[in-house]
């Protein structure tokens, strides 16, 4: 997808070059909220002597939220600031913001100062050291209309995907190494967790306070729960079959060319106990659509493998290129 990003870097020579700590931040019109929120945030990193940064990234806000950004950068000098001219949703954000982080350490944290980063900052980060890839909050006292609905995704979710926590879609820690083999397709900020237990992370998590928004309102709505249980099982699926895929479309083939011939045996044995009984001829014909339709599912099975190989490749290529710019960035 294509966007126009504009950056605001922070001074340079007061804002920390390869920070221990990178904490990312998506908003769209939270207005308000913004000056606050970047006050908690430096107390959070005072208190703890945290060496740190702060990714800020504007999704095509229509209020005063790039002007307070501004504003908070010129007294900030940790704070670091992109912007979309448009809003492209919280996956784009979250790709622009990783992409930009530096610190080996990233916490994604909301603009709506429904978590608190005084709070939730250092409870992240200790929990992390415990030896965890990736951290979730897991939210106390939340009381909003989509708690019942958040429930039943969150428990789907963990019976797929066998990622215990208990709360999906929330603020999150990673490490590093987590991010770089993340891939976000559109809308898939829900399901970082999934992702990265299925490419072999530590998954923990740790109880935070949930704070009722003062100022604004959520992007967020309820009709998008239906679409979130069908992406759910896309992303089942992919993480399933992307590696293997012969093994979906070849048992499907398979299967289909099976009871093919199960229905010409059947045939042939009621044809020669039946002479001259041309009943069946409907049912010979399906037969010979299933068969067809396994053979192209078998085809089909192939080709998805000489897709993955060259995405192989690719990956292969893509871990190249940023140990290189791991090692660029260590040696700067």
């Amino acid at each position: 997808m294509s966007q126009t990003i504009s950056r605001l870097p922070s001074p340079p020579l007061l804002a920390p070059t390869h920070p221990y700590l990178s904490v990312f931040i998506p908003a769209r019109n939270e207005a308000g909220n913004i000056a606050p929120l970047m006050e908690k945030i430096a107390r959070a990193f005072r208190d703890n002597a945290l060496d740190a940064e702060v990714i800020f990234v504007d999704d095509g806000s229509t209020d005063t939220t790039w002007q307070e950004a501004l504003a908070a950068a010129a007294q900030y000098p940790f704070l670091r600031l992109f912007r979309h001219r448009r809003s492209f949703g919280l996956t784009e954000a979250m790709r622009t913001g990783f992409r930009h982080a530096r610190g080996e350490t990233v916490i994604f944290l909301p603009a709506d100062l429904e978590s608190d980063p005084e709070e939730d900052i250092p409870k992240l980060l200790a929990k992390l050291n415990e030896g965890y890839d990736v951290v979730a909050g897991w939210r106390q006292g939340r009381s909003d209309g989509k708690v019942f609905a958040s429930r039943i995704y969150n428990a789907v979710s963990r019976a797929l995907f066998d990622v215990q926590a208990h709360d999906m879609n929330w603020i999150k820690a990673f490490r590093r190494e987590a991010l770089d083999g993340l891939h976000l397709r559109s809308d898939w900020h829900r399901f970082i967790l999934h992702i990265a237990s299925e490419n072999g992370y530590k998954i923990g998590e740790v109880p935070v306070n949930f704070y009722p928004r003062q100022k604004g309102k959520s992007n967020f709505g309820i009709a998008r729960i239906p679409i979130s249980f069908l992406d759910v099982l896309v992303v089942k699926f992919l993480m399933t079959f992307s590696r293997k895929p012969m093994l979906f479309f070849g048992g499907l083939g398979a299967a289909a060319i099976l009871f093919a011939f199960l229905i010409w045996t059947y045939l042939t044995i009621l044809y020669f106990n039946t002479p001259g009984n041309m009943q069946q001829r409907p049912l010979f014909t399906l037969a010979g659509f299933i068969f067809i339709a396994g053979i192209l599912l078998f085809i089909g099975g192939f080709l998805a493998e000489l897709v993955v190989s060259q995405a192989d490749r690719l990956e292969d290529l893509e871990q190249t290129l940023r140990a290189r710019e791991l090692e660029e960035r260590l040696t700067r």
